[in-house]
C-alpha cells in the first residue's frame, strides 16, 4: 500500500467519524438525560438542579436528577468524568470542585481538564452570622471583639473544605483574627449549635440561615457578596469593612470532556432560556440566589478563576480533608 493511499484512508476514516458525531448530535436527545448532583437530596444544589431539569425537559426527554454524594462531592464528579461524552450525563458543577482541586492532594480527575463547561446556573451569597451571645452589631465590632479575645471564638462550618469553611478562613486571613474552626456535617446541625450558643460565628449560605435570621434566633452582620442582596437588603457587604473580600457559592452545568460542541451549545441555550423565565427566576430568588447567565466559555473562565482563588485560601489555612 502506497503512502498516499494510506493517507487517503486515514482522512476518509476521520471524515466518517466526524460525520457520525454530527449525526449523533443532530439526533440528540433520544433517551432520558441524567443530571448528577454530587450532594444529598434536599439541599440548595438539589433544588436548583430540579428547577433547571424541568426546563431542560423542553428538549423532549425526561431529565433524571441523580444525587451522588460522597467524599466532598468527588464521588459524583468522578461518575460524570467517567461517563460517555454523549450528552446524556451532566453534572451540577459547584464551588466545592474549585476548592477540592487544592484541598485534596490527589484526585483521579482534574475538573478543569475533564469536565466541559456548559453554562452557569446561579451564584448564591453567604451571610456572616453570629449567635445572640456575641456583643457585635457590625463586622468592625466583631473584628475588634475577636482581637480582644484571641482564640476564644469558635467558627462553625458545614464541613472541612466547604464554601462556609473557606469563606471563614479567608475572613480570618484578611483580618488577622484567630478563631477555632468547628466543622459539622452540613449546615443544619451547625446552625442548631449556633442558636444554642455553642459556637459563635458562621459564614452560612443565606438559603440555609434566612429563616433563623428572620425569627431573630441568629443575627447577621453582613453578606459576603460584593454588593447587597435583595432578600437581606439592610445588610452591608463584608467588603465595606474588609476591602477586597468576596466569597460566594455558585452552581453550573458541566459534561464529560468530549461532548460534541453542538450539544454543549444547545444545552447552554436551554439553560439560558430557563434562567430568563420569570417563574424560575422567582423560585431562585426565594433561595437567595441570583441567575448566573454564562455560556460555555465564560463559565469555564469562572471555574478556572475560582480554582485559583480558593487554592490560595486552602494553602493559607492549611486545611486538609476529613
Amino acid at each position: 500500500m502506497t503512502i498516499l493511499r494510506r493517507r487517503w484512508l486515514q482522512l476518509a476514516g476521520l471524515t466518517s467519524l466526524a460525520a457520525s458525531a454530527r449525526a449523533g448530535a443532530q439526533a440528540w436527545p433520544d433517551r432520558p438525560i441524567r443530571l448528577v448532583v454530587p450532594l444529598p437530596a434536599g439541599g440548595a444544589a438539589d433544588v436548583v438542579a430540579r428547577l433547571i431539569g424541568r426546563r431542560l425537559e423542553r428538549l423532549g426527554q425526561p431529565v433524571i436528577v441523580d444525587n451522588k454524594p460522597g467524599a466532598g462531592t468527588n464521588v459524583g464528579v468522578q461518575a460524570v468524568v467517567t461517563a460517555a461524552p454523549d450528552g446524556y450525563t451532566l453534572l451540577v458543577v459547584m464551588t466545592a470542585s474549585a476548592i477540592n482541586a487544592t484541598l485534596y492532594d490527589k484526585l483521579p480527575f482534574n475538573v478543569l481538564q475533564d469536565i466541559a463547561p456548559v453554562a452557569g446556573l446561579v451564584r448564591f451569597p453567604l451571610a456572616m452570622v453570629v449567635s445572640r451571645s456575641v456583643p457585635a452589631a457590625s463586622v468592625a465590632e466583631f473584628v475588634a471583639y475577636a482581637k480582644a479575645n484571641p482564640g476564644r471564638l469558635n467558627m462553625a462550618s458545614a464541613g472541612v473544605g466547604t464554601a462556609p469553611h473557606m469563606a471563614g478562613e479567608m475572613f480570618k486571613a484578611m483580618t488577622g483574627i484567630e478563631m477555632t474552626h468547628v466543622p459539622y456535617r452540613g449546615e443544619p446541625p451547625a446552625l442548631a449549635d449556633m442558636i444554642a450558643g455553642r459556637v459563635e460565628v458562621m459564614f452560612s449560605a443565606v438559603a440555609a440561615s434566612i429563616a433563623h435570621l428572620r425569627s431573630g434566633a441568629l443575627r447577621a452582620l453582613a453578606v459576603t457578596t460584593a454588593e447587597r442582596i435583595a432578600v437581606l437588603p439592610d445588610l452591608p457587604p463584608v467588603a465595606d469593612t474588609v476591602p477586597g473580600y468576596e466569597a460566594s457559592g455558585w452552581f453550573g452545568v458541566g459534561a464529560p470532556k468530549g461532548v460534541p460542541v453542538e450539544i454543549v451549545e444547545r444545552l447552554g441555550r436551554e439553560v439560558e432560556l430557563g434562567l430568563a423565565d420569570p417563574a424560575t427566576s422567582a423560585q431562585l430568588a426565594e433561595l437567595g440566589s441570583t441567575p448566573l447567565r454564562l455560556g460555555p466559555a465564560p463559565f469555564g473562565a469562572l471555574m478556572a478563576a475560582e480554582t485559583e482563588k480558593w487554592a490560595k485560601v486552602v494553602k493559607t489555612s492549611g486545611a486538609k480533608p476529613d
